[in-house]
């Protein structure tokens, strides 16, 4: 008999998820076989994103007067809640396009009851609420949870086809 036991926590300020591997022998002993500590974007292809993350990897706010999106790569930025309906339904949507996209976008979470600053700042009023920045570095607002094949065409209209026509030039 093998048991499997997941466990998610943080460390630091990366979270990890932990696999414990459980046998049982004969005499009913049970003993570890393996443990795996892997970080949990790898399992995820989405990455949740903190305030000081948004500050280092998209605008710096607090420095900067005139937006200016500091990545490299569009991005997608999903502002949510754990408690929010609409939120979990577009959560494995996006999970999904961010594995479809691999290198070619980045989908960031923001968790609005953790993230409240950064929530104010954008003045997020409804969640799910998708912060799309295009190749050309522009910000789109859209609320709402917005169903796959619109989320695919954004990605594909209005956020990768303008890295594919400079690819071309």
């Amino acid at each position: 008999m093998i048991l499997l036991v997941t466990i998610i926590t943080g460390v630091g300020n990366m979270n990890m998820i932990v696999v414990m591997l459980y046998g049982c022998d004969f005499h009913h002993s049970v003993f570890i076989n393996q443990v795996l500590i892997l970080p949990l974007n790898i399992i995820m292809a989405t990455i949740q994103m903190t305030t000081q993350d948004f500050k280092d990897k998209v605008f710096n706010y607090e420095k900067e007067a005139d937006w200016k999106y500091q990545g490299t790569l569009p991005a997608i930025i999903d502002f949510y809640a754990d408690w929010c309906g609409p939120c979990k339904m577009v959560a494995p949507i996006l999970e999904e396009l961010s594995k479809d996209y691999e290198g070619k976008i980045i989908v960031y979470k923001v968790d609005t009851d953790a993230e409240q600053e950064l929530s104010a700042v954008f003045g997020i009023q409804s969640i799910p609420t998708l912060l799309f920045i295009g190749a050309d570095g522009e910000p789109m607002m859209q609320p709402g949870a917005l169903p796959k094949h619109v989320l695919k065409q954004v990605i594909e209209e209005k956020m990768i086809s303008k890295v594919k026509n400079e690819d071309v030039l």
